[in-house]
C-alpha cells in the first residue's frame, strides 16, 4: 500500500483532493498545469539523471563521473572554526581507495560509518596522487545485502518552491494508486503489428510495443536504458498514430462524404490559359498545374497545399485554376492574409485578364459600405467570377452564386476552421492552399497530412540572384554609399526595422516570432523604423524621395505609399515587416535589415524575396542590435550561405521548432506532447503508413477492440479536423 492508503483515488482526482496536499503546493503544480491525477502521471520526465558508470578505483580518471563500490576503512571530522567543518572518510576495495569530502555536513558522521559497504557516484578529482570525491551521492547497505544496479532518475519540469524529489515522490505515488485505472487504447496486436513495423523501418522495439501501465512506469522510473527508450517509443507512436488516423479520417471524408462540382479542364481551355500569360512556365508550373486540373476535375474537394520557394511562380498556379473554375462556369474566391496583398492580387489578375469576359471583384476592410454591398451583391447573383480579398470574406452574409474554387494564399497565416468557411450552398468547393514558407517534409506530414502536396523548387530563368552581406557597424558608411549608387541607376531601396517606436513598453505592429513578454525582455537600445526613417530622411538619404510604412498605419495610407512604390514615385521605403509578404516591386534591387537577430530565419528570407522579383540582381545587407555580430549567428550564416528556401526551412525547424516556424496556434492543431516530427520523422512515416491502412480496411474504426482508440481520435481532433460524422 502506497502513503495515499485507503484513501479513494481516481484518475479525476483534482491535485488540492490528494491526501497530504497543501494549498501552497497545489498551487505550484497548478504552474505546470497539473490539476488531476491523470496530469500527474502524464507528467512526463523532460531528461533523466543517469548514474555515472561503474569503474574500478584504479580505472577512476580525473574529473570523469564514475560510480564504485567499497568498505568504509577509515572516517574523521575536523572543525577549524566555528559552523565550519570537513567530514572525510576512506573508501577501499580491491582495486584500490578514494577518500570522499562532505563540507559543513557534520551529520554524515551519523550516517557513514567504519566497515559499511557503500556506492559512492560522483565526479572525482586529483588531489595529491589520491581521487577525491566531494559531496558525491552515496548509498550504504548492510554486509549481506545485494548491491541493486543503479537507476535512472527522472528530471521533470519544475516551478519555484518544487524540488525533484517532490514530484518523483508524488507521481510514483499517484502512479500506484491510479495505474489500474488507465484504458489501455491500443491493443495488443495492434502493438505487435506496430512493434513489427517500427522494426523493419530501424527502430529498436520489444516484440510487442509495452502496455500503457508499463510505459508509464518506464517512462517515470525506468529499470533500464533501453526500457524506457522502448517505452518512449510507444507513447510517441501512439501520439503520431492518433493524429495519422484523424487525418487519414479527414481524407477519406474529403473523397467520399463530400461533394464538389467537377471541373475538368480540355486542350482547348488548357491553351486559352496559358495564352494569358507572357512568359513561358517552369516545369515545376506545369506539373503543378497537372496535379492541380487532376484533383478539380473530380466530383469530390480538391485539397492540396501548394508550397514553394520565395519567386517560385505560386500565383500562376493559383490564377491557371481560377481561370479554370470560370471556364467551367463556375466562381473562384481568393483570400489573402493583407490588404495589401489582396490588391495586388487583384490588379495582377486585371492585367492577366484584360480583354476577356472575366469579371474580377475586390473586397476588403477599407472599401466603402455600399461598395461592399454591391460586390457582395454581385457576387451572389454571379455578376463576378472571381473575387479577390481578406478575411472580410468571412465575414457578413457573402453568399457566391456558384462557387467551385477557393484559393488561400499564405495559409499559414488563417486558421483550419477559416480555411473551411467559404462554401455555396451545400456544395463544397475545391480548395488551394499556398505558402511561400516551405515546409519540411515532417512538418507536411503532421500539420498538414490532411493534404494532397505540391511543390515549386525551380525560379523562373529570368530572376536574378541576391547577395548576402553579414555587416557589422563598421560597415555602415561603406554600404550606405554602395546603397546610394544603386539609388542613382534608378533602382529602388527597401530599409527594414522590427519595431515601430523605440520603446521597450511598446506592442510590435508586426508579428516577429516571438511573443510579447520575450520582447520585453529584449534591449530597450532597439531599431525603430522612425527613427530610422527621421535619421536616413534627415542625412544619409536625404537627397532621395523617402517614404514610411508600418502597420499602424490607417489601410488606405498603407495602400497608397506601396502603389507609389510601385510606381516608381518612391526611391526608398523604410518598414516593419509588413513587406513580408507578396509585394512585387522588380525595380526594388536594395534591401537593409537592421535588428535582424530579431527575426526568423524563415522571416528573413521571405524579405529577401522581396529583393529577388527581376532581372537586376539583389543586395541584401543585415545588421544586428547588441553585442553579438552577425558572423556570430547561427541562423544569419545559414542565411547568407544559401537562398534554398527548402533548406533554410530544414534549418529554421531545427533551430527554432515547429510552433515558432509555422505558429501552431494558427495552425488549430494541438501541439504534441512527447513526439517531436523532426527527431522522429521514422516513427511518424509507420504511423502514417498504418493509419492509412487502418482508415482503408475499418474507414470509421468501429470494430470493437478499436473502440477506446477512436475515442482518443475524436476527443483530440474532432472538432478541430471536423470529424463529427464518425463521432
Amino acid at each position: 500500500m502506497n502513503s495515499f492508503g485507503e484513501n479513494s483515488i481516481t484518475l479525476t482526482t483534482p491535485v488540492r483532493s490528494l491526501p497530504g496536499m497543501g494549498e501552497m503546493r497545489a498551487r505550484r503544480l497548478e504552474k505546470l498545469g497539473l490539476k488531476t491525477a491523470q496530469s500527474i502521471i502524464f507528467c512526463l520526465p523532460r531528461d533523466y539523471e543517469r548514474p555515472a558508470p561503474p569503474k574500478r578505483i584504479d580505472q577512476l580518471r580525473d574529473r570523469e563521473p564514475a560510480s564504485l563500490i567499497g568498505t568504509v576503512t577509515d572516517r574523521d571530522i575536523t572543525s577549524r572554526t566555528p559552523g565550519k567543518s570537513v567530514f572525510a572518510a576512506l573508501v577501499e576495495n580491491e582495486t584500490g581507495a578514494v577518500r570522499i569530502l562532505f563540507f559543513n555536513q557534520a551529520y554524515r558522521m551519523e550516517q557513514i560509518l567504519v566497515d559499511q559497504k557503500v556506492m559512492i557516484s560522483g565526479t572525482p578529482k586529483l588531489n595529491a596522487m589520491r581521487m577525491e570525491f566531494v559531496h558525491p551521492q552515496v548509498t550504504v547497505f548492510d554486509s549481506d545485502e545485494d548491491i541493486p544496479t543503479p537507476r535512472m532518475l527522472a528530471l521533470y519540469p519544475l516551478t519555484e518552491g518544487l524540488r525533484q524529489k517532490d514530484l518523483r515522490f508524488l507521481v510514483a505515488e499517484t502512479l500506484d494508486a491510479v495505474s489500474d485505472q488507465l484504458t489501455e487504447v491500443m491493443p495488443e496486436p495492434l502493438r505487435h503489428s506496430a512493434a513489427v513495423r517500427l522494426g523493419e523501418a530501424g527502430i529498436e522495439t520489444p516484440t510487442v510495443l509495452p502496455n500503457i501501465q508499463t510505459t508509464l512506469r518506464e517512462l517515470h522510473q525506468p529499470s533500464s536504458e533501453s526500457s524506457m527508450q522502448f517505452a518512449r517509443v510507444r507513447l510517441v507512436f501512439q501520439e503520431l498514430l492518433v493524429m495519422q488516423l484523424a487525418l487519414a479520417m479527414r481524407r477519406r471524408r474529403l473523397t467520399s462524404a463530400l461533394k464538389s462540382p467537377p471541373l475538368p479542364t480540355t486542350a482547348l481551355i488548357d491553351a486559352r490559359i496559358l495564352h494569358r500569360f507572357p512568359f513561358e512556365l517552369t516545369g515545376d508550373q506545369i506539373k503543378a498545374i497537372k496535379e492541380v486540373s487532376r484533383d478539380m476535375s473530380c466530383q469530390f474537394p480538391m485539397n492540396r497545399l501548394l508550397q514553394g520557394d520565395v519567386g517560385s511562380g505560386k500565383t500562376v498556379v493559383a490564377m491557371y485554376a481560377m481561370m479554370l473554375a470560370v471556364a467551367n462556369g463556375h466562381q473562384a474566391v481568393m483570400m489573402a492574409p493583407t490588404e495589401v496583398l489582396a490588391r495586388q492580387h487583384y490588379h495582377t489578375l486585371k492585367k492577366v485578364l484584360a480583354e476577356s469576359r472575366v469579371r474580377i471583384g475586390l473586397l476588403c476592410g477599407s472599401i466603402s459600405k455600399a461598395e461592399r454591398s454591391r460586390t457582395i451583391d454581385a457576387a451572389h447573383h454571379g455578376e463576378i467570377d472571381i473575387l479577390v480579398g481578406t478575411q472580410a470574406l468571412l465575414y457578413g452574409d457573402i453568399r457566391m452564386k456558384k462557387l467551385g474554387l477557393c484559393v488561400i494564399d499564405e495559409q499559414h497565416k488563417f486558421g483550419v476552421n477559416q480555411r473551411v468557411a467559404l462554401r455555396s450552398g451545400g456544395v463544397d468547393p475545391h480548395y488551394l492552399v499556398m505558402s511561400a514558407t516551405p515546409i519540411p517534409r515532417s512538418m507536411a506530414m503532421t500539420l498538414f497530412g490532411d493534404v494532397e502536396l505540391s511543390t515549386l523548387r525551380e525560379k523562373p530563368p529570368s530572376r536574378a540572384p541576391v547577395h548576402t552581406y553579414l555587416a557589422h557597424d563598421g560597415w555602415k558608411d561603406r554600404w550606405w554609399s554602395f546603397v546610394i549608387e544603386r539609388l542613382k541607376e534608378g533602382r529602388q531601396v527597401f530599409v527594414v526595422a522590427p519595431r515601430v517606436v523605440a520603446s521597450s513598453t511598446e506592442v510590435e505592429s508586426e508579428p516577429l516570432g516571438k511573443s510579447h513578454e520575450e520582447e520585453s525582455l529584449e534591449n530597450e537600445d532597439v531599431s525603430s523604423v522612425e527613427t530610422i526613417f527621421k535619421e536616413l530622411s534627415s542625412t544619409t538619404l536625404s537627397e532621395y524621395r523617402i517614404a514610411l510604412l508600418h502597420g499602424r498605419m490607417p489601410a488606405e495610407e498603407k495602400q497608397a505609399t506601396m502603389q507609389a512604390f510601385a510606381d516608381g514615385e518612391i526611391d526608398v521605403l523604410v518598414s516593419t515587416t509588413v513587406i513580408e509578404v507578396g509585394i512585387d516591386v522588380p525595380n526594388a534591387t536594395v534591401m537593409t535589415i537592421f535588428g535582424a537577430q530579431r527575426f526568423g530565419l524563415a522571416q528573413l528570407h521571405q524579405l529577401r524575396g522581396r529583393i529577388s522579383r527581376g532581372t537586376h540582381a539583389g543586395h541584401l545587407c543585415v545588421f544586428t542590435d547588441g553585442d553579438l555580430p552577425p558572423a556570430e549567428n547561427e541562423r544569419l550564416k545559414l542565411l547568407e550561405k544559401t537562398d534554398d528556401g527548402f533548406e533554410l526551412a530544414e534549418a529554421d525547424f531545427r533551430l527554432r521548432g515547429p510552433g515558432d516556424m509555422l505558429g501552431r496556434k494558427q495552425s488549430g492543431m494541438p501541439p504534441l506532447r512527447i513526439a517531436d516530427p523532426l527527431r522522429d520523422i521514422d516513427i511518424l512515416t509507420v504511423a502514417r503508413t498504418m493509419a492509412q491502412e487502418m482508415i482503408d480496411e475499418d474507414p470509421d474504426l468501429e470494430a470493437a477492440e478499436m473502440s477506446e482508440l477512436k475515442s482518443q481520435v475524436i476527443r483530440r481532433y474532432g472538432k478541430r479536423l471536423d470529424l463529427g460524422d464518425v463521432a
